[in-house]
This record gives C-alpha cells, structure tokens and sequence, in this order.
C-alpha cells in the first residue's frame, strides 16, 4: 500500500538506547565540572574563557568527524549544519543573558554561576521541546508546514525589532515572571554571595541572584520555542537534535566572557539571524510540499550549511563596516574648535598647552 504524504513515517535515528545513554551521561558530567569550576566565585580571565571556549569548540569538532567515520557524511554533515544554526542562535541568547546581568546588577563574580543555571535550564527546556517536536512529526507531514510557519514568524519579529532598534532591550520591572515572583516571595535587596533563598527576619526570602536565574529560564522558554524547530528543518533525528543543542549550549558560559565586550558591535546579527530563520522556514515548507508534490524541489543539507555560514559571514562583515564608518565619523567630528591649536593632549589643559 503506497504509503500517504499526510503521515509521518516513524522517525530515524541512529543513536541506539546505549548511545543516548552514553551521551546523557557525558553531558551530565559536564555539567558537574562546570558547577566545580563555578563553586567559588570568582572574576573570569580571559585566558580561562578562551582556554574553555577552544575546547567545547573542539569537542563539537571531534563529535562530528566520529559520526562522519561512524555513519558516513550524511549524518556529519546535517551535525554541523545544526551546530552553526544553534551556535548563532546560542550568540543571540548571550546578547539577552548580558542585558539580564546588567538590568539586574549581577556581581562580576556571580555572572558565570547565573549563565551555568541558565544554561542546565536552556538543556532541560531543549530536551522537553526535541521530545515534543519528535512527537509531533510523527503525528503528520503537517508538522513541517507548522515549524515553517514558526519561523518564518519568527523571522519577521527578529527583523522587526532590528529595524527598530528594539532586539535587545529588557526592562526587568516590567517582566512579567519577575513580577509574578516579586508578588509571592520577598526578595532582598542585596546579593549574598552564590546562595538564592537566606533566612531574614526569621523568614525565607529570596535574593536577587534567584530572581535572575528565574529570569533567564523564563527566557530559556523563548529561545527553545525558536531554535528547536530550527534544527529539525536542518535534521530528522531527534538524537543529532539534541546533539546540536547540547554543544552549542555547554560552550555559552565561556564564550559569554570571551565576546561580552564585542557581542554589542554585532549590529547586524539579528538581520543575518532573521534571514537564516527565514530560510530554514521555507525549507521545511518545502520539504513538507515535496511530500504532497514530489515534483518540487527540496534544499539539500550542504546548500543550506553553504547558505548560513555565507549569511553569518557577511553580516558580521557588514557590521565591521559600519563601525568602522561610525568610527571614522566621530573622529571627523571631533575638530578644533574656531580659535583653538587643535585637540589637547591628554593628561593637559588648554593654559598648559598655550
């Protein structure tokens, strides 16, 4: 019986009950040695964010020349497509965990420990929605036609706010989550170091450090309902899914450190993030219309890859451009003044010079 276009045929995987377990396993260990290295809080130096930064950059590397070796190309390669698209998503969420930190005044020692909670939560979330989204592909090709529409909907928001001037701005007091939890438990007004709940006044409360960890899961939510149906336009397999996600997450907290200081002179990342969204959408409308009208055509994996890393390339071209421009525009502006010998030097007054 000719097998119909509006079911789903059951998910392939190529991960077995002992690799997932396997995978699991190593992940959680991760985490407990990120949580060690956080114990103490402490200021991160930029050799130590690079030196972490270099190696969750080299295990996603190693992972993909093993399935290569493993299960051929098709596999490595839809891995490394998905790990691009989460990792630019992932430098998105930075953008926002940076705005959380500063609305909220989190201590500089603090910042690596409310990004490591961040980032178990943004796992947790990611494995429920890969689960979720599992299931709804196997309820019908109408699920593509659905994470299509996600995106592409989601692309125009992202340009919309990026045209606006509005992607990345947080007004923490008018968060609904953190008004929610303001309203039910009291909060300090200081941070006591890396603890969340203390005693006072002989009740519970919590401190500041807990309600922006609440904050960033709220965002954690978000960002999944995003980049989830985002790699499974790019892959199938819920196991490479979750592959992607946890790689392109477990590397945030070190590379938080190593670009906190450029990720505001990415002026253009939301419009490149805008059209890689979009695109991926139309891919999976046409995957699911392929399906209906096989005489269409469907976007193979390694165009796509092509696609998004020619996307990323230039928007981050682009914005070097621009600043540059703007750069060399302020520094035209800054002319003497009628009557003056030029600009003073520093560390010099006017009557010192004259």
């Amino acid at each position: 019986m000719a097998h119909s276009p509006i079911l789903a045929a059951p998910l392939e995987t190529l991960a077995s009950p002992l690799l997932w377990a396997i995978s699991i396993a190593v992940l959680i260990g991760l985490l407990v040695a990120d949580f060690v290295v956080t114990r103490k809080p402490h200021d991160v130096s930029m050799r130590e964010a690079a030196g972490w930064s270099v190696f969750y950059l080299t295990l996603p590397a190693v992972f993909g020349l093993v399935l290569w070796w493993a299960y051929g190309s098709r596999p490595a390669i839809e891995f490394y497509t998905g790990f691009v698209v989460e990792k630019s998503l992932s430098v998105d969420n930075l953008f926002v965990f940076m705005l959380l930190l500063g609305a909220f005044a989190v201590p500089s020692a603090l910042a690596q420990r409310v990004l490591l909670y961040g980032i178990a939560g943004a796992l947790v979330l990611r494995g429920i929605f890969i689960a979720l989204g599992a299931a709804v592909l196997q309820a019908g090709t109408w699920a593509f036609l659905l994470f299509g529409a996600i995106l592409l909907l989601t692309a125009v928001k992202v340009l919309r706010d990026a045209r606006s001037d509005d992607a990345h701005s947080v007004d923490i007091d008018q968060m609904r989550s953190v008004k929610v939890l303001r309203r039910f438990f009291p909060v300090t007004k200081e941070y006591h170091g890396s603890k969340m709940v203390i005693r006072q006044a002989g009740r519970r409360a919590l401190t500041p450090l807990a309600v922006v960890v609440f904050a960033v899961f709220m965002t954690d939510i978000v960002f999944a309902v995003d980049s989830v149906p985002a790699v499974y336009g790019v892959t199938e397999d819920p196991y490479l899914v979750f592959a992607t996600n946890a790689f392109a997450l477990m590397g945030l907290r070190a590379l938080y450190f190593v670009l906190r200081n450029v990720l505001d002179k990415l002026r253009h990342l939301d419009y490149g993030l805008a059209i890689i969204l979009a695109f991926i959408g139309v891919k999976l409308v046409l995957h699911w219309a392929h399906g209906v009208w096989p005489s269409l055509p469907e976007v193979p994996t390694l165009a796509s890859l092509g696609v998004i890393a020619v996307t990323l390339i230039t928007v981050t071209i682009t914005s070097m451009v621009a600043n540059r421009r703007d750069a060399a525009t302020a520094g035209a502006g800054a002319v003497a003044e009628p009557g003056t010998a030029g600009p003073v030097p520093v560390g010099q007054s006017r009557d010192d010079v004259s």
